[in-house]
């Protein structure tokens, strides 16, 4: 009678490990999904700080005329009246032949 129920027991034991390892939802799909959601956190987060960012250019774009004026000096090369521009060029090195 005991073999009975400990070989029942054993088949039932065996047949919960084979769902655990094998089965749908298996632990080898858990810790893959961990791996995505962890890897989901980090690049969620350095978007939330690049969103920040450019929040913080928006609101000083709109805000103040210092960014708007030292973006277009040095994004479209743009002087203020009276002010002089000069523009150093280096001499090109020749190149000696080998």
């Amino acid at each position: 009678m005991y073999r009975w129920l400990l070989l029942v027991l054993l088949l039932m034991l065996a047949g919960l490990q084979y769902r655990l390892w094998f089965g749908e939802a298996n632990l080898r799909q858990v810790w893959q999904l961990e791996q995505q959601i962890e890897q989901q956190q980090v690049e969620n987060a350095r978007l939330t700080e690049r969103n920040k960012r450019l929040e913080a250019e928006v609101q000083d774009l709109k805000q103040g005329l210092a960014a708007l004026e030292e973006r277009a000096r040095s994004e479209m090369g743009m002087v203020q009246e009276g002010e002089t521009f000069f523009q150093l060029i280096e001499p090109e090195q020749e190149k000696s032949p080998r």
